[in-house]
């Protein structure tokens, strides 16, 4: 197993949101079985608090918060913008926009320019973020697995970057869309593919 540098590495969440974590989200029941199951919050909640003990980076990368006309006039709308359209997936000034309570922030922390489709880098400042503190390896958390995950790994693998997953610390909409990503998908790009407790212990 690998030993990991701190002052290399940055801890990147993805899409932290109320309306994908929390009871009364609006997508809660839809990814609930495996955020449950996976026991994510509880994983997330261990991951940030060694990381903050080994001084080791956290940045978030936020979805953009979605407001009426977002994506109006698109040329190409995907599926998944269709998807935050119709539902006004993390609105902005709502609950449902805002950060899970037990996954906030903390002095110290960074956070990314939201991304607007799936890649935490594309379009935003987190690849700027990571050089700017010296930062060569990220560590992937969060939501959704087989998008906003698998999107960022790869865009991190191309760029450069030494690429974690934890694979218990992430959710999607059913357990065939994160088999996808963990046992198909990021194998094939990756680095390393830790558990919660494995990726601790290699700190």
């Amino acid at each position: 197993m690998a030993t990991f540098q701190s002052n290399k590495k940055a801890l990147i969440l993805i899409d932290p949101f109320n309306d994908f974590l929390s009871e009364g989200g609006k997508l809660w029941d839809t990814v609930k079985e495996t955020v449950i199951g996976n026991n994510m919050i509880s994983n997330l909640k261990k991951i940030i608090s060694e990381c903050r003990k080994k001084q080791i980076q956290i940045i978030y990368a936020p979805h953009r918060k979605t407001q009426k006309g977002d994506y109006l006039n698109w040329n190409f709308l995907s599926p998944s913008h269709l998807g935050s359209y119709n539902l006004n997936l993390f609105e902005i000034n709502s609950w449902g926009g805002e950060f899970h309570p037990e996954l906030q922030p903390q002095e110290g922390d960074l956070i990314a320019q939201n991304h607007w489709t799936a890649s935490g880098f594309a379009n935003t400042d987190l690849d700027f973020l990571l050089k700017q503190h010296g930062i060569n390896q990220i560590v992937l958390a969060g939501m959704r697995a087989n998008t906003c995950i698998d999107s960022t790994a790869r865009y991190g693998v191309e760029l450069g970057y030494h690429v974690t997953l934890i694979k218990d610390g992430i959710g999607a909409f059913n357990w065939e869309e994160i088999k996808a990503t963990v046992e198909t998908n990021f194998p094939n790009y990756g680095h390393s593919l830790l558990t919660t407790e494995e990726f601790i212990a290699s700190l």
